[in-house]
């Protein structure tokens, strides 16, 4: 069974910063991307940034140059170091690994709240 716990969300004031981890364990192979997405109330989930195996990375242009993605093969771990936050950054935040390329099977954490008060 594959675990994806995630942990670092809470409320923070506009400006200031966050640390998300999503830590990925059980019997999962072949980890290729590793991402972060977003969903505020009564909005669709959107990316908010993505790394590959070869890290390359993809961010949402919302969050370009405040947001960086960053991950530890060696513990299964992806972060999302989130800087200058804003209150539109409100959100729950989820954690989704993809493994790959063959048979590629999606796996998401629970999420976790971030909160930006103005």
């Amino acid at each position: 069974q594959v675990q994806l716990v995630e942990s670092g969300g809470g409320l923070v004031q506009a400006g200031g910063s966050l640390r998300l981890s999503c830590a990925v364990s059980g019997s999962i192979f072949n980890i290729n991307t590793m991402g972060w997405y977003r969903q505020a109330p009564g909005k669709q989930r959107e990316l908010v940034a993505q790394i590959t195996s070869s890290v390359s990375t993809v961010y949402a242009s919302s969050v370009k140059g405040r947001f960086t993605i960053s991950r530890d093969n060696a513990k299964n771990t992806v972060y999302l170091q989130m800087n200058s936050l804003k209150p539109e950054d409100t959100a729950t935040y989820y954690c989704r690994v993809r493994t790959g390329p063959v048979n590629p099977v999606d796996y998401w954490g629970q999420g976790t709240q971030v909160t930006v008060s103005s």
